[in-house]
């Protein structure tokens, strides 16, 4: 097994004012050459969104984009035609394709948001561009892994243009579960929502990150009450 620890406070970040983003990868301003991807996995940004905050209309191509909201409530709108509002329990995709134009903003004029945003390089390129959003079952998640997103169609997930899988687990303390991929080779890049985790004698607190390769599964313990997330990608 091979690991790499990211920890939170050597994360990248930024002040907006009405944004304040963490960047667990090389992204906008924030350059780190041993930070510029894990496999297949590009971003993964930590974003506090205030009150009436938005982010106009801008382009994306050829990306995977899941986006994981905690609180508050996120308003999207592209032109493909897709629009929704996502907040805590739901889980939204899009794929960019050959090119989408959209637009993200706070769904409440006080209330901050607080999410993962999470960049995939996709497995077959310029396909037509496409969005999905979901929720999910929190119950879905105690002491088990909860698939929210795979190809997969036996996991009753949103689906990815990727050989990937991203699954959620709020554990309780002492118990351990184990994660095995769904695609054999790929990667784990896990990161501890909330709480404090152990993976193979590393200790992960809140906002931890840890990449694991070249293993057949793992086990996580949870030291303490921990909300986790597995992002499954391929690491070539």
């Amino acid at each position: 097994m091979n690991t790499i620890l990211h920890k939170a406070g050597e994360r990248g970040s930024a002040d907006y004012g009405w944004l304040k983003p963490n960047y667990y990868f090389s992204f906008s301003q924030f350059h780190d050459p041993a930070k510029v991807h894990f496999g297949m996995l590009r971003v993964l940004n930590d974003d506090f969104i205030a009150g009436g905050g938005a982010f106009g209309n801008h382009p994306h191509d050829n990306m995977e984009i899941v986006t994981i909201p905690f609180t508050g409530a996120l308003k999207h709108k592209d032109n493909t035609g897709g629009e929704g509002i996502i907040k805590a329990g739901d889980v939204q995709i899009m794929s960019a394709g050959t090119g989408i134009q959209h637009s993200e903003a706070n769904a409440s004029a006080t209330d901050p948001v607080t999410l993962f945003q999470i960049w995939l390089f996709p497995k077959l390129r310029n396909i037509k561009p496409r969005y999905d959003q979901r929720s999910f079952d929190v119950a879905g998640r105690n002491n088990q892994w909860q698939i929210i997103v795979s190809p997969l169609e036996k996991d009753d997930a949103l689906w990815i243009n990727q050989d990937a899988r991203f699954a959620l687990a709020n554990i309780t303390a002492t118990n351990t579960l184990a994660y095995t991929p769904a695609f054999p080779g790929n990667g784990v890049y896990l990161v501890v929502i909330k709480g404090k985790a152990e993976v193979n004698g590393q200790t992960l607190s809140t906002r931890d990150a840890l990449g694991i390769s070249d293993m057949l599964s793992f086990d996580v313990t949870a030291i303490e009450d921990a909300e986790l997330l597995a992002i499954e990608v391929p690491m070539g």
